[in-house]
């Protein structure tokens, strides 16, 4: 399996070539393309004020620039201090790159012809006055509401008097701008993108909590400049706004599908914990901080399945199967952990755009291969650079006790890295040989080739859309992911 993938990703890289360096007075520099898709990209989602499109890449710069103000208005805590360390990570110039994808793949599904995405009945409260859907029905919008109000009374959402000068509780939304006739991308998927981003960085809040990170974005991660408490409650509290404006996009498939995000966030993050399917571990016991912590064992009154990923290799079964377990298990952990969100949303945005179930497939399947592709480059980064490049502190996979795919990729030519593995590398020098053990194994070189199959299979995925700017923007943004450097 793994070798059909080295080989198919080697022939890709024969078909496409992308500059990876410039040169300059001082010498050679590599090209982060990345970064330039993501500025192009962010031009791709609004119109200019005279209506027309200057380049190709003139489509979403209003929504990006705004995004870390309309969540701010989704967040609104009436706590000064936790409005501050909710919005701590919103202020710090992110990648960006989950909302850019949604509202970059709701502008290319409105190239669909409203007649072939009658799925779903699109609420008058999306359409407004946009002159692409003049010729659907008039429909009610399911509950009567728009994605701005609340389902249930504010009295007993707030419980609040809103005369009260400081409100400790939440806040209701405020108003989501309508967008104009010739954006076209409909607000629900507009609110989806706002969404995605604040589970994302729910997640960076406890992941640096967990993790024991000190630097995010270029400076002091949530935790060392609030505390673990206030980290831990902030990230809490964007996932229950979150859920709110979940709620009022009214759609209950859309809802199942990000509500499901969440939970493989935290499944991810067990996973990962177990690090991988070979282990020392007791099967009573997990790591904690170096020291193995007895579990509670089930009483028995409340039935509980035990679905145990770890495998410790049986006498007889050979060192290639073992990898392979290994790499599956990584894969699915990767899935969870970066690939659900970006898929899951995905597959909303085509949702809501009332688009036919193989379209809906393709823009899944779009997320979960770029979502993989991503997360694969970034333990590939993991061992290539500085902090500085990085934003986070590099080279910490393996400090952290993680075997990501460059020392599986060693460990299938090594199998004594095998115990260093099941150790979570924690004996000293496991760290250093096992970096050396990557370098002679190439475990860079075979990881960025994985990555490029699954880029490969995310360009594939978004044929299925009609040709436009949006589509060129999220094929270049697809492309550039291998080549970026942060």
């Amino acid at each position: 399996m793994l070798k059909g993938q080295l080989l198919r990703a080697v022939s890709f890289l024969g078909k496409h070539s992308y500059p990876s360096s410039y040169s300059t007075a001082s010498g050679t520099k590599p090209v982060d393309s990345f970064k330039t898709a993501m500025e192009a990209g962010e031009k791709l989602v609004q119109p200019n004020q005279q209506g027309s499109f200057q380049d190709p890449f003139s489509i979403v710069s209003y929504e990006m620039t705004n995004l870390a103000k309309s969540i701010a208005n989704l967040i609104g805590s009436g706590h000064p201090t936790l409005n501050r360390v909710s919005s701590y990570y919103f202020e710090a110039e992110g990648k960006n790159v989950r909302p850019l994808l949604v509202l970059l793949l709701s502008k290319s599904l409105l190239k669909i012809p409203v007649e072939q995405r009658d799925r779903i009945t699109i609420d008058t409260y999306d359409v407004t006055e946009q002159p692409s859907y003049s010729g659907t029905p008039t429909a009610t919008s399911l509950a009567g509401k728009s994605v701005d109000d609340s389902i249930s009374p504010l009295r007993i959402l707030h419980g609040i008097n809103p005369k009260v000068i400081l409100d400790p509780l939440s806040k209701p939304m405020d108003a989501l701008p309508q967008f104009d006739s010739v954006n076209g991308i409909l607000p629900k998927q507009r609110r989806l993108a706002e969404i995605v981003e604040m589970i994302h960085t729910a997640s960076l809040l406890h992941d640096d909590v967990i993790d024991l990170s000190d630097s995010r974005r270029g400076r002091p991660s949530g935790n060392y400049a609030f505390t673990n408490k206030m980290a831990v409650l902030a990230g809490d509290f964007l996932l229950g706004r979150a859920s709110v404006a979940i709620a009022r996009l009214r759609n209950p498939e859309v809802i199942e599908l990000l509500s499901t995000t969440i939970a493989n966030l935290v499944e991810g993050e067990f996973m990962q914990l177990k690090n991988t399917v070979v282990s020392n571990e007791p099967l009573d016991s997990i790591n904690n901080d170096g020291e193995l912590k007895v579990v509670p064992q089930p009483s028995g009154k409340v039935p509980t399945e035990m679905h145990e990923y770890r495998v410790t290799p049986p006498p007889g079964i050979d060192h290639k199967t073992n990898v392979e377990a290994a790499f599956e298990y990584y894969l699915h952990k990767t899935y969870l952990k970066t690939a659900a969100l970006m898929s899951k949303s995905s597959r909303a945005a085509a949702v809501l755009s009332g688009s036919h179930d193989d379209v809906i497939e393709n823009c899944y399947q779009f997320g979960r291969n770029l979502g993989l592709c991503f997360q694969i480059v970034d333990d590939m980064l993991d061992y290539t650079s500085s902090d500085a490049a990085f934003g986070k502190p590099s080279q910490a996979d393996l400090k952290l006790g993680l075997a990501t795919a460059p020392v599986l990729f060693a460990w299938m030519e090594r199998p004594e890295l095998g115990a260093m593995i099941g150790r979570k590398f924690s004996e000293p020098n496991d760290i250093e040989l096992a970096r050396k053990a990557v370098i002679e194994c190439d475990g860079v070189g075979k990881t960025r080739l994985m990555a490029q199959e699954y880029c490969q299979k995310a360009l594939e995925n978004l044929r299925v859309l009609p040709e436009s700017d949006a589509r060129s923007a999220l094929e270049f943004l697809t492309n550039s992911i291998l080549t970026r450097s942060k």
